[in-house]
């Protein structure tokens, strides 16, 4: 069963909105996608992920395992993409979180190989 905060982080992502993704962060929060240069702060991680979201029709994250151990949260997904040509790719992916002391994000790693949705 996913925790309630998992099942929020992964609504939000899916609905597509940066802004409300971006406030689950502290102010130096840092967001690593893949092998892209971390993005540091609210506003770069918005911008970053809204950016993401234009080469994308749509995403749906199905959760395949959940570790919870203190302020870290592990989740093993299968992420299924709409691409621009509406063709459907679902690539495996891992998602690491921290929080900090005021449960706000400080640290987010999406572990993708993008390769089959923009190939």
């Amino acid at each position: 069963m996913p925790s309630e905060l998992t099942k929020h982080v992964f609504a939000v992502v899916d609905a597509r909105d940066a802004t409300l993704f971006s406030r689950l962060f502290a102010p130096d929060g840092r967001m690593i996608f893949g092998n892209a240069e971390p993005k540091v702060g609210p506003a770069a991680i918005e911008a970053g992920l809204s950016d993401f979201y234009g080469t994308i029709k749509e995403l749906h994250h199905t959760l395949v395992n959940e570790w919870v151990v203190g302020p870290d949260t592990i989740c093993e997904l299968l992420v299924r993409y709409v691409r621009l040509d509406s063709r459907t790719v679902t690539v495996p992916a891992v998602t690491t979180w921290h929080l900090d002391d005021h449960a706000r994000i400080d640290s987010y790693r999406v572990f993708i190989d993008l390769t089959p949705v923009f190939a």
